[in-house]
């Protein structure tokens, strides 16, 4: 039961369960900021474009025995609104990461090498072999790696 625990505790603390907790949490308080958006600033606008129709009060009432029922499909609209808001947002941030991270690696690429190939077969081959351990071969030249660009 010890050794349990112990797995538990590591696995608790590794940094990728802490960052989707803290994930997790940012994301319920960016939906809330988000509906807020779409029901108090979007839909407002989009009632006056459509002629002061208001979606959440859309609905389809089924008649049930003596009482009712109802499709409440103006809330669906309202949820496919803020689904497109919250992927448009993080479409942005993670457009920004990338373009961070490509503006921060550009002086590193020129560092990179790239593992020698076999002529022959065109395989990865250790740096400094003379034989090909793919297909056998002897190279002409113990393998070099290559700077890529």
């Amino acid at each position: 039961m010890k050794k349990f625990f112990e797995e538990f505790k590591e696995f608790i603390n590794r940094g990728n369960v802490m960052d989707l907790a803290v994930a997790v949490v940012i994301g319920a308080a960016f939906t809330a900021i988000v509906n807020s958006v779409v029901s108090d600033l979007i839909m407002p606008i989009v009632g006056v474009v459509t002629g002061g129709i208001d979606f959440a009060d859309m609905k389809w009432t089924i008649p049930v025995g003596a009482g009712q029922s109802a499709i409440t499909y103006g809330n669906f609209i309202n949820a496919v609104i803020q689904f497109l808001i919250i992927a448009f947002v993080v479409f942005l941030i993670v457009k920004a990461l990338n373009k961070a991270k490509d503006m921060t690696s550009k002086g590193k690429k020129a560092e990179e090498k790239e593992a020698p190939k076999c002529p022959y077969c065109l395989e990865e081959v250790a740096e400094g072999a003379t034989r090909c351990p793919h297909c056998t071969a002897e190279l002409p030249a113990p393998a070099k790696a290559t700077v890529k660009h």
